[in-house]
């Protein structure tokens, strides 16, 4: 049995909630890389972790999402090492630390980049990540297939387990990622790529979760990754607003359980009440 399908056997596992919009709320200016407070406030990087370990979550990120050298500057290597550090501090050995690798930020089909350079930025991103102590890598918030497929490689490459997520937030019905790819078609090449695990975060509301959650478990049969957004953003002034509460967010426990979900846990807009409320739902179900 694989260490994924071992930290599975008990059951769905709650994950953590945003941490952009945590972070601007403790001072971040939007806009801003969240990645460099790991060397400037890494206090209050790690009091985002702590709080969603205190709230029950059982798997936490990192504060790396975009810590490869395509889509910003600066030390790297240690913004990623520091970041493990942090959420493994955090953790208190309660939780499983999940580092995150975000998409590049640039498109390869229209040739901003080359595979070479995405995938040597995925590497050395996905080399100091596990050196650091992970205990896995979640690529996160990808609509391109291909790109996705070059950050799994990289991440494999460490011999460490690598969850592969998708942001599904186009078509009629809001079930196809910005490049236009299906949960079918994602599950298909992420099975082919080696993926230990396949989900969707960010894109739309917990609402549209379950669909697309029971589409990707029917397609393969990799665990599914589920973290979707507090709602859709709203602006209100310069502030960006999650209108979804906690207790509708984990209303909708049990059918994302039923749909197939492996790990359930909030993207942008949720905080550590919606963990709570989850960890709640869990229990009532159970």
């Amino acid at each position: 049995m694989s260490r994924l399908r071992e930290w599975l056997a008990g059951g769905p596992l709650i994950a953590d909630g945003a941490w952009g919009t945590e972070l601007q709320a403790l001072g971040l200016d939007p806009g801003a890389a969240p990645d460099t407070w790991n060397l400037t406030h890494p206090e209050l990087v790690e009091a985002v972790a702590r709080s969603y370990v205190e709230a029950g979550s059982q798997v936490i990120l990192t504060n790396t999402f975009r810590a490869n050298a395509i889509a910003m500057e600066g030390d790297l290597d240690a913004i990623n090492r520091i970041g493990v550090a942090i959420s493994k501090r955090a953790a208190m050995g309660k939780a499983l630390v999940f580092a995150s690798i975000g998409p590049t930020g640039k498109m390869l089909m229209m040739g901003e980049i080359s595979q070479q350079q995405a995938s040597a930025a995925f590497a050395a991103q996905a080399a100091a990540l596990s050196a650091a102590g992970a205990d896995a890598l979640l690529v996160e918030t990808m609509s391109d297939i291909e790109e996705a497929r070059l950050a799994v490689a990289a991440a494999k490459s460490t011999g460490l387990p690598v969850i592969v997520s998708f942001a599904f937030d186009s078509g009629r019905n809001k079930d196809r990622t910005m490049m236009g790819a299906t949960p079918e078609a994602v599950a298909a090449a992420m099975v082919e790529a080696g993926a230990d695990a396949v989900g969707a975060n960010c894109g739309v509301g917990v609402e549209h979760a379950a669909a697309i959650c029971r589409r990707l478990h029917a397609a393969c049969d990799l665990p599914v990754w589920i973290k979707p957004n507090a709602g859709l953003p709203k602006m209100e002034g310069t502030a960006i607003l999650y209108d979804v509460s906690a207790e509708f967010f984990a209303s909708h426990y049990v059918a994302l359980r039923e749909a197939g979900a492996s790990f359930l846990g909030g993207c942008c807009g949720s905080t550590p009440d919606f963990i709570r409320a989850l960890v709640s739902a869990r229990c009532a179900s159970s």
